[in-house]
């Protein structure tokens, strides 16, 4: 019973890592690359999210409770996992090792976002290109959130490779490399978006 139920809770993990989390995350970037139009259109994307119908409780249903579960069941996988990359130090051994590694770094990144702009929001403060233009003038702000950011996208994209072995879609070796390539290539793109995005607000 108690590997069914893991087995269970990791096909879980998985599946929300992508589906809503994983969408979530596409979306909110796409939203931030507004700010390399300016601050304008900046302000209307976000505005325009803000006032979604049932925002709240799409963003409890959809974004926190998938993320708080995705995020929990990750540290126990990753204090529970064994890394051994000085004895076999080959490509998925890193990218294991690595995934783990940027799930921690996301959970404080994200806790951190979310504190500076939503529980800020909730407090009074609005969401606009100048609250984000205040967060990284301050440059240790804006080098951690390079960090976050990519650490994030990593996570999104390497995850992509393991959601299709778990979920059986990538079977032969030849899939998982055409896999690899694929998975890194949304990588390169979405950390792109990403970091092209918060230095939009710089300066």
């Amino acid at each position: 019973m108690a590997s069914n139920r893991e087995f269970f809770y990791r096909k879980l993990h998985s599946l929300l890592g992508v589906i809503p989390v994983g969408a979530f995350l596409i979306v909110h970037l796409s939203v931030n690359y507004f700010a390399v139009r300016g601050p304008e259109a900046y302000n209307q994307a976000t505005h325009f999210m803000e006032n979604l119908p049932f925002r709240y409780f799409m963003e409890v249903t959809v974004i926190f409770l998938p993320l708080i579960f995705h995020a929990i069941y990750g540290l126990y996988i990753a204090f529970q996992a064994k890394h051994n990359t000085s004895t076999y130090s080959y490509f998925r051994n890193w990218m294991f090792r690595f995934q783990r590694t940027s799930g921690i770094i996301v959970l404080i990144f994200v806790t951190w976002h979310v504190w500076e702009t939503r529980v800020a929001a909730a407090m009074g403060a609005e969401v606009n290109f100048n609250m984000m233009a205040e967060i990284v003038e301050n440059p240790l702000a804006l080098i951690l959130y390079i960090i976050g950011i990519t650490a994030t996208t990593f996570h999104f994209a390497n995850g992509l490779w393991s959601f299709a072995i778990t979920w059986g879609l990538t079977i032969t070796p030849k899939s998982q490399r055409v896999s690899t390539y694929v998975t890194m290539a949304i990588f390169v793109a979405l950390t792109f978006v990403g970091v092209r995005s918060i230095l939009a607000f710089v300066g």
